[in-house]
């Protein structure tokens, strides 16, 4: 690891308290960790990193809640999410780092104004925006690892309620993130070293952060949830765009 003990300790809390979110909501992990992260680590390191972490919490959400995935909308969204995520691994390999890291930031923070607003869809969409909502989402998943919002946007302008919102994203992170998996091996990207050393170390706070969020009674309402994590995005993105600009 290429890290001191204790910054190793304050990443640890930050993948923890990643996917209690992960957890409670569904989504979420990866557009609040892979920010704070990216402070210690290089992107292009922790994008591949976090995608292990991402499908081991997504494989274990899936099966805890199948009964309530909404396989019609998973069939039109697919194959749209896998030509985007393509396209997107090649402009990852591709671009400078400096420029996603920007992208990123900026990404973040415009997700966190909107989630910060505590807006919940009031349109209703048909089955023809999962074209572009899944061809942009695997640009965007590919690139930053944090499509999540715009799929959960998308699905509940569908009309779907929240527990089929969760089981439906646990699919959509499989999918997304398999297919990820496979292309960043593809491109060399789980080479780097220390790579494969750091995901095993961060599964142990992926588990405890992930029995916590499914176990934990929420006293806030999704509101007022969504409002504290749009929150901490708009810090988290600013900084990024702050650091890559300075």
């Amino acid at each position: 690891m290429p890290l001191p003990p204790e910054t190793l300790l304050i990443a640890a809390l930050i993948v923890a308290g990643a996917f209690v979110i992960f957890g409670i909501t569904g989504f979420g992990s990866t557009i609040i960790a892979v920010p704070l992260l990216a402070h210690f680590l290089p992107l292009k390191f922790v994008i591949p990193m976090f995608v292990l972490l991402d499908f081991a919490a997504a494989l274990r959400t899936g099966f805890k809640f199948h009964a309530t995935i909404a396989k019609r909308e998973l069939a039109w969204l697919v194959p749209c999410m896998l030509a985007g995520i393509a396209a997107g691994v090649f402009l990852l390999v591709s671009l400078p780092g400096d420029l996603i890291l920007t992208a990123l930031g900026v990404f973040v923070f415009g997700y966190g104004l909107y989630a910060a607003s505590g807006r919940e869809p009031a349109f209703k969409l048909n089955r023809l925006w999962a074209l572009p909502v899944g061809g942009f989402g695997g640009v965007i998943s590919a690139l930053f690892g944090a499509a999540g919002p715009l799929y959960v946007i998308y699905l509940g302008a569908r009309g779907l309620d929240a527990a089929q919102v969760r089981a439906t994203m646990s699919v959509v992170f499989i999918i997304t993130t398999g297919t990820r998996i496979v292309l960043f091996a593809l491109a060399g990207l789980f080479a780097q070293e220390g790579l494969l050393t750091s995901a095993a170390i961060f599964a142990l706070p992926m588990l405890a952060g992930l029995w916590i969020g499914h176990h934990m009674h929420v006293t806030l309402s999704r509101r007022r949830l969504l409002q504290v994590i749009g929150a901490l995005l708009i810090v988290s993105g600013g900084s990024l765009v702050v650091r890559a600009l300075a």
